[in-house]
């Protein structure tokens, strides 16, 4: 079970619960699968409701990575996230929202 107070979030693949959560390894991940563009860049897209695919994903696997999943962006494309994209979606805001404070979550 995810403890929200210590920035987990509780994500359901192939109906197993696991829990991610952006640490700064799954950050730097992060900043690394993007490419170009800053985190603060990614934080501002979100609120402005104007996130990408590209980057629900990069920021799933990154939160699944930090805690302690060891698949790739491939595996997650093969698997089945519980609630779907749209599910997905809320997932990575709220990972962002837990941990930089931005007031969702």
């Amino acid at each position: 079970m995810a403890n929200p107070h210590a920035g987990e979030v509780e994500v359901v693949l192939d109906g197993v619960p696991v829990v991610a959560k952006l640490t700064l390894g799954a950050l730097a991940e992060l900043e690394a699968a993007l490419g170009a563009g800053t985190l603060v860049d990614l934080v501002q897209r979100f609120e402005g409701g104007a996130v990408s695919s590209r980057d629900v994903l990069a920021l799933v696997v990154a939160g699944l990575r930090g805690g302690g999943w060891r698949g790739t962006a491939a595996d997650l494309l093969s698997a089945e996230i519980g609630g779907g994209a749209l599910d997905a979606a809320r997932i990575a805001a709220e990972l962002l929202a837990r941990a930089f404070g931005t007031g969702r979550g």
